[in-house]
């Protein structure tokens, strides 16, 4: 059995978790969010969401973890939102915003100006002396990963300076230059 299947999912005060025709929607204080689903029993029983699998096979016991975690990740989104925060490390390199377009200027010949999702909130903080970040913010939590990978991927941090976009605590595997 799935361990992370068979754990019921709670849902907190001032979320209404509605199913209906494959389609769960969560509502809370954040937002509304739905996701669809197949194969998978899925009942609110009086607080708590439980997910059951019709048979043992592995489509049905991959669906059944899967579809529990998207359930919680969206009570958890429309709860306490999600939060991705981005470090642009190099000289020059800076960010700014206007509203939903992130201006970026990572080392090119122009800067990269990004339109942000109406969704995700955007905020940039540039303090004297440290590096640029990127702040996204949302009740979407697939929608906040894929942002902030798309930034991440216009200038991936690279191993021998470390130079480039990379999430905030993230660990570079660093390489020696050569050697004289």
């Amino acid at each position: 059995m799935s361990r992370i299947g068979k754990s019921p999912v709670a849902i907190p005060d001032g979320v209404t978790v509605e199913i209906k025709d494959n389609v769960v929607t969560v509502k809370g204080k954040l937002g509304e969010l739905s996701q669809e689903f197949s194969e998978i029993t899925i009942k609110n029983e009086g607080g708590t969401i439980v997910l059951e699998r019709p048979t043992e096979g592995k489509d049905h016991r991959a669906k059944h973890g899967l579809y529990r975690a998207l359930i919680n990740n969206m009570i958890e989104g429309v709860t306490n939102g999600w939060t991705k925060e981005l470090e642009l490390v190099g000289v020059g390199y800076r960010a700014s915003n206007q509203g939903q377009k992130l201006d970026l200027a990572i080392g090119f010949s122009h800067n990269i100006v990004m339109d942000i999702a109406p969704e995700v909130k955007v905020e940039t903080i540039s303090e004297k002396g440290k590096n640029p970040k990127v702040k996204l913010t949302s009740h979407d939590k697939q929608l906040v990963g894929q942002v902030a990978a798309k930034i991440r991927g216009f200038r991936k941090p690279e191993p021998y300076k470390g130079k480039g976009v990379k999430f905030v605590g993230e660990q570079i595997r660093r390489k020696a230059g050569k050697s004289a």
